[in-house]
């Protein structure tokens, strides 16, 4: 990438771009075929929840799964997936992610440090470039899909993962409230502004059943995401309800016992990637 680059693909010479290749390379005998952005404008609705049910979701359908935590100073994956105090192997030229009893293959920064809860100050730069060799440094093992668990908003981490990792779509995260629309309007001018395809909207904490007769309660307020779909020409892929069973789960580190029929149009939508 050139010292002059603005990050603004909407506005460069494509030619000069497809001249190059900006993609970093797995190394040598990793194999990924298709990855996946989980993105959002704003932390806390629930991106990496997202991301742990969809790569356990695909995972469950047959396709070999892996998730790069690209939050650097705020894993979670970890913790969900119950292996907050494994630790990646190393050979001395490379890292092997840590698997989950279900085969899910998962690289995180809480792996690398001696005390999980050690906290990751780092700048900018050095955070994007540790997810850079998350991807390159790493033994992929014949991943059908990577899921990428970015940080929130537009910032570094985003731009390296959208510039160096061959993207092949991005699932935005929100919640039900009016302020989010803002935020999820960012996170799409940003995809389209880098050329990356958006697959489409998956809202979190969209409603509770009532206990007594199953009907739903919008906690938050009537949902927007059918009009921010509607304006941007994206699908709904998912309206995920807040239930007592699936925080239960995630606190126990229990996330792959989680049956997610309600993600199962965007695992349908991610599926047709590979054909």
């Amino acid at each position: 990438m050139s010292e002059e680059c603005g990050h603004n693909c909407s506005s460069c010479d494509k030619s000069s771009c497809e001249s190059r290749d900006m993609h970093v390379k797995l190394r040598e005998g990793s194999k990924v075929k298709k990855v996946i952005g989980v993105v959002s404008g704003k932390g806390g609705v629930g991106k990496s929840l997202v991301t742990s049910l969809l790569a356990c979701k695909l995972s469950k359908n047959g396709f070999k799964t892996a998730i790069l935590d690209a939050d650097i100073t705020g894993p979670s994956i970890p913790e969900s997936f119950g292996v907050g105090l494994s630790r990646a192997e190393s050979d001395g030229n490379s890292l092997n992610p840590v698997v989950t009893d279900s085969g899910i293959q998962l690289m995180s920064m809480n792996f690398l440090l001696e005390n999980e809860n050690d906290p990751v100050i780092w700048r900018g730069p050095v955070i994007a470039g540790a997810v850079k060799q998350f991807w390159t440094d790493v033994n992929w093992k014949d991943v059908d899909f990577m899921f990428v668990d970015m940080p929130p908003g537009t910032g570094d981490v985003p731009l390296t993962v959208f510039q160096s990792l061959p993207v092949d779509g991005i699932i935005i995260v929100s919640s039900p409230q009016q302020l989010v629309r803002v935020i999820v309007e960012k996170a799409v001018k940003m995809a389209n502004m880098m050329n990356i395809p958006i697959l489409g909207l998956v809202e979190n904490m969209s409603y509770v059943k009532c206990p007594d007769c199953g009907k739903p309660i919008t906690v938050f307020g009537k949902s927007n995401i059918e009009k921010i779909a509607e304006s941007f020409n994206l699908p709904v892929l998912a309206k995920i309800p807040m239930e007592e069973s699936t925080s239960a789960a995630i606190d126990a580190g229990d996330v792959e016992s989680i049956q997610c029929e309600y993600l199962d149009k965007a695992s349908e939508t991610i599926q047709a990637l590979l054909k």
